[in-house]
């Protein structure tokens, strides 16, 4: 019996770590997507965070991260290249609402350690992959006249 796909070369442990990173963001960045859904409907916060209660800064900053989060959320779930970067615009969102604009959105330390761990572990990873993949280059070389 013939193999229905083309086999394809096995990624190496590195690059299974990151795709499984990159998922592990992702159900993160959909549950964030959901928090701020479920406070815009009036899920959460016994109400009090409904749309059409809340002041302007956070009817923008909750309507355009309930939006941002979830898009994120399928980039990183698929491993594409657009994925971590709607990732950095919604985390560095949070970040400026809890650190420039604290007054209006109050402090969240938590949120901002959360998304500097997983920046600094995805900075982490690029770096392994490019040397991984600089690593496999020397060894390839040809040096043909």
């Amino acid at each position: 019996m013939n193999p229905d796909s083309q086999n394809a070369p096995k990624g190496s442990l590195a690059e299974i770590l990151f795709v499984i990173f990159l998922r592990v963001v992702a159900i993160a960045s959909l549950w964030f997507g959901l928090q701020y859904w479920g406070m815009l409907v009036g899920y959460s916060l016994g109400g009090q965070g409904r749309f059409d209660l809340l002041s302007l800064p956070w009817k923008v900053a909750g309507a355009s991260l309930s939006v941002i989060f979830p898009v994120a959320a399928l980039g990183l779930w698929l491993a594409v290249s657009w994925g971590p970067v709607i990732w950095a615009l919604a985390a560095g969102t949070q970040v400026l609402m809890h650190v420039v604009w604290y007054d209006t959105f109050g402090s969240n330390p938590m949120v901002l350690v959360m998304h500097a761990v997983v920046a600094l572990v995805y900075i982490v990873f690029r770096l392994a992959l490019w040397l991984e993949k600089r690593h496999k280059q020397d060894e390839i070389r040809l040096d043909l006249p």
